[in-house]
């Protein structure tokens, strides 16, 4: 499982670690990791034309002692200073003793448009509110050369905490983070800023529960629900579908798609598409007496395409199992309704939902996704799923965020969000909590996405059919 952590935590481990050794042997060792990561990236050091640019802090300064530990392996490095007066004094004498100069960002046009790679070392992970105008000048000389570009800890311009870009940011290569992931190399839109991350490992002392956390395949292996030999379909888990409508038939085929695919004993439909599922899925068992007359059940999914009736939304909420709520079922939610619930709740909006339910504009949740699905969770006491192109799954007690890794932009198709809510809902059936289910459910839908395109265009049915590819991929 990868971690993330926030400034304050990073920083208060960073002088813990500092009081017990000699004075700059934690810069070094993050310096260490810097420079490799900088030869692995030029291949060929010697002879390379390498552009440090160099803020006050001590990201500046990682950026000096690299670029001296280069120029002493044969490459011409070139520092530009944004503020002389207070560029890190020992990381500037190391880079001038290994043969390395120093320019105004005035003077920088020329040496940035012939490098072979860009150092950025501009701002820390204490920026805030944006780059000054004289950084937003270098990142568009950085953007429009054909140099590899390497941000030290994370690109300058992005908010470590939030993953949040307020106006100009450098867009790296290559990012290398110290110590641990901060939440901004992990969520968008900071997160397409940083191109590929490198961790090295400076011996921080980290607390055990982090801000942010993304699974992996063995974590998520662990998770999934494998029948044994004695299961039956109410072991293994019965989903209720409450979807689909005279307009929206498909939404229901593709919930119950996905449900069926994600390990479901059985599925149970309730809804005016009784005809459109059975004549797919014959499997499926169907009622027209609605949810509470539908049966045993271990877990509900309630809204995809759903229409403008309510009366499902409220019987299901009114149920004492788990229960999914998905497009129209979250606009008919009545807040309390889901606040007053004793069984879990999974909330599972996109970010025009989400912003409709925060009252505020789209762009806001997009911009803030992280503080978009905490709130939304402290708001309706409930897990919030935040998909996007970073879906982000923030439990109803707090605790650390879940981000999921694997999505892929192919799957902003129309029907996709109802094969995950199938999807996590027979997870939720099978016994996941719902930060579980969210999070292992998104990570299969983003695996079954990426198997379904393989590089082209892919319908919502074929990334239903792709799930059981993506489970056997987990689990091998």
């Amino acid at each position: 499982m990868r971690t993330a952590y926030s400034v304050e935590t990073v920083r208060a481990a960073e002088r813990e670690l500092m009081a017990r050794l000699p004075e700059g042997a934690l810069m070094q060792r993050a310096v260490a990791g810097l420079a490799v990561a900088c030869a692995q990236l030029l291949g060929r050091v010697y002879g390379s034309r390498i552009v440090l640019l160099v803020g006050s802090g001590d990201n500046g300064g990682d950026a000096l002692y690299a670029g001296a530990r280069l120029a002493r392996r044969g490459a011409g490095v070139t520092a530009v200073l944004l503020s002389p007066e207070r560029t890190h004094p020992g990381g500037l004498a190391a880079l001038r003793r290994a043969g390395g100069r120093t320019i105004a960002p005035d003077a920088a046009e020329d040496v940035v448009r012939r490098a072979d790679l860009v150092v950025d070392g501009i701002v820390g992970i204490g920026g805030t509110g944006g780059l000054r105008p004289a950084a937003v000048q270098l990142a568009a000389l950085v953007a429009h050369s054909r140099a590899a570009v390497v941000a030290v800890d994370l690109p300058s311009g992005i908010e470590a905490d939030t993953g949040e870009v307020r106006g100009t940011a450098v867009r790296a290569d290559l990012t290398v983070t110290f110590g641990t992931h901060k939440p901004g190399l992990l969520i968008d839109p900071a997160r397409e800023y940083a191109g590929s991350v490198r961790l090295v490992d400076i011996g921080l002392e980290l607390p055990a529960e982090p801000d942010l956390e993304a699974l992996q395949h063995a974590d998520v292996a662990d998770l999934l629900p494998v029948p044994g030999a004695e299961s039956d379909k109410y072991r293994r888990g019965v989903v209720g579908i409450a979807a689909g409508s005279a307009r929206y038939p498909g939404a229901a085929v593709l919930a119950v798609a996905g449900a069926l695919r994600g390990g479901a004993g059985a599925v149970r439909y309730v809804g005016p598409a009784a005809d459109a599922v059975l004549a797919r899925f014959p499997e499926t068992l169907v009622t027209d007496k609605g949810p509470a007359q539908a049966g045993r059940v271990q877990a509900w999914v309630v809204g995809p395409g759903a229409g403008d009736d309510a009366s499902a939304v409220g019987e299901v909420l009114g149920s004492d199992v788990p229960v999914l709520l998905d497009a129209d079922g979250l606009r008919l939610a009545d807040v309390g309704a889901v606040r007053n619930r004793t069984a879990p709740t999974l909330m599972t909006p996109h970010a025009g939902e989400a912003a409709a339910l925060l009252g505020v504009k789209r762009e806001e949740v997009e911009r803030a996704r992280l503080a978009s699905a905490r709130e939304l969770a402290r708001r309706y006491g409930a897990t919030v799923l935040l998909k996007g192109s970073t879906t982000l799954v923030a439990g109803s007690g707090g605790g650390a965020v879940r981000v999921n890794p694997t999505g892929t932009g192919w799957l902003a198709t129309a029907g996709s969000g109802d094969v995950l809510s199938g999807l996590a809902g027979s997870l939720l059936a099978a016994g996941l909590s719902a930060l579980d289910a969210g999070s292992v459910g998104a990570y299969l839908h983003g695996l079954a996405g990426r198997f379904a395109a393989d590089g082209a265009p892919a319908g919502a049915h074929d990334v239903a059919a792709a799930i059981p590819d993506a489970w056997r991929d987990v689990r091998g």
